[in-house]
């Protein structure tokens, strides 16, 4: 069974960057869309960034600049860097995992996602 888990979550101030990991086990990243998504409170799940496997990235217009996907397949890792943090982007980040095959441009936003992990916290201070 394949597992997502985060990590890299925490508390920085307002400004500050941190960098999250992804890991996966009992599978590959290899040929699947990999993503990252924030729930923040009171929000519905918003998509932050995608990875395709040959590592190019996509962001929707709104996450564009800031925001940083990359991956390394020989380590089944998806990394988000995130920069210029603001209190608004408290919340829940996650990665998940697409079906087999589907590049990154197929997908349809959260719900086409197939495996996802449990999620770290990010908390932002003003």
């Amino acid at each position: 069974q394949v597992y997502l888990k985060e990590s890299g979550g925490g508390s920085v101030q307002a400004g500050g960057s941190l960098r999250l990991s992804c890991e996966l086990s009992g599978g590959s990243s290899v040929d699947y869309c990999m993503g990252w998504f924030r729930q923040s409170p009171g929000k519905e799940r918003e998509e932050i960034g995608t990875s395709d496997p040959d590592d190019s990235p996509t962001y929707p217009d709104s996450m564009r600049g800031r925001f940083t996907v990359s991956r390394d397949n020989a380590k089944n890792t998806l990394f988000l860097q995130m920069n210029s943090l603001t209190p608004e982007e408290t919340g829940i980040y996650y990665c998940a995992r697409g079906p087999m095959g589907r590049w990154c441009s197929y997908m349809s936003g959260a719900a086409s996602f197939v495996t996802w992990g449990q999620g770290t916290q990010v908390t932002v201070s003003s």
